[in-house]
């Protein structure tokens, strides 16, 4: 993946509004340390795009017309992990988000966003880190905690066996920081930190960062067991 800072952050663009998407386009093209690699209303086209070119992210629109959002996200996650998805729209309802972080979104904007709040949050996706508009955010993590595991926080932790770094993990993904983040807080590498947080999705049957930060506010982290 690029960085921040390094080389330019690699992105497909997917949304059938044509003067939208080339506003969007012509805008990231004219910052720097961005690529738009694609902009397209062709869902097919794009996503072989991002097959070929493996994109650091996908700004997807959430209402596409002619196809389904949602099953793209899942799609471009399980095919292409690497491309971080940021669905854009206007305000979702919160089971809508909730579908889309399950599905492998890592990001979400909204179509009325600020010039910086845009930017920031593409930079943000890119670095690893998982954001939601700051209006979802508490319900949002409510719903995912409800559901993600499908039954008691309490009562799963309390069958699970983490270590006390993994326990750390958890800790950081609940504050929001990313690889690189809890790298430097837990003076461990990058790709240690990724190890880690797989084994903590695969221990707790989670299936993205967010579901962990929404898993530890519900307070499903208070129990955890040391191996």
């Amino acid at each position: 993946m690029n960085h921040p800072g390094k080389e330019p952050i690699a992105l497909v663009l997917i949304d059938d509004n044509r003067l939208l998407r080339e506003g969007i386009a012509a805008m990231i093209q004219s910052q720097p340390g961005f690529r738009v690699l694609a902009a397209s209303a062709d869902v097919n086209e794009a996503l072989q795009k991002v097959r070929e070119a493996k994109p650091d992210v996908v700004l997807l629109d959430l209402g596409l017309e002619d196809h389904d959002s949602l099953s793209l996200t899942a799609t471009v996650h399980s095919e292409v992990p690497e491309a971080r998805v940021i669905v854009m729209g206007f305000m979702p309802l919160q089971e809508d988000v909730a579908d889309f972080v399950r599905a492998g979104a890592s990001g979400f904007l909204m179509k009325n966003a600020s010039f910086e709040v845009f930017f920031d949050t593409i930079r943000a996706v890119a670095g690893g880190a998982e954001v939601l508009p700051e209006a979802l955010t508490n319900t949002l993590f409510s719903q995912i905690a409800r559901h993600a595991a499908g039954g008691s926080k309490v009562k799963l932790m309390e069958s699970v066996k983490l270590t006390h770094r993994e326990r750390q993990v958890i800790d950081l993904l609940g504050e929001g920081l990313s690889n690189k983040e809890i790298s430097a807080r837990l003076h461990i590498a990058v790709h240690t930190v990724k190890s880690h947080v797989h084994n903590v999705l695969e221990k707790l049957a989670l299936h993205s960062r967010l579901e962990v930060a929404a898993f530890t506010h519900s307070g499903g982290n208070s129990r955890s067991v040391e191996r």
